[in-house]
């Protein structure tokens, strides 16, 4: 893959939870900032019935700068922190290629 590239991953919180992830999220962000080609990210929630449903956007410049953060670039990366507040959560991420913004 070439040019800019967003990473998806998907997870399942209790609606007391949710908003606690992504404070936690928040606070890594400043690290993410650290990583030579990280371009951003979005935080993504969607209630339902069970909770609420979160995906995370991450957006690199290319899958090198994705390796920087995450070695094996196709599983997920989540701390123990974020994994207490998780009901459930995808091992694997989605990768693509940024056709437009």
């Amino acid at each position: 893959m070439t040019g800019s590239i967003a990473r998806s991953w998907r997870a399942h919180a209790s609606v007391v939870d949710a908003p606690r992830y992504v404070a936690h999220f928040e606070r890594l962000r400043p690290e993410l900032a650290k990583i030579a080609g990280f371009e951003g990210a979005l935080v993504l929630l969607r209630d339902n019935a069970g909770g609420v449903d979160i995906t995370v956007l991450t957006f690199w410049e290319s899958l090198e700068a994705i390796a920087r953060f995450a070695p094996d670039v196709d599983r997920a990366v989540v701390e123990p922190e974020a994994e207490a507040m998780l009901e459930a959560f995808d091992d694997r991420v989605e990768h693509y290629k940024i056709a437009s913004r």
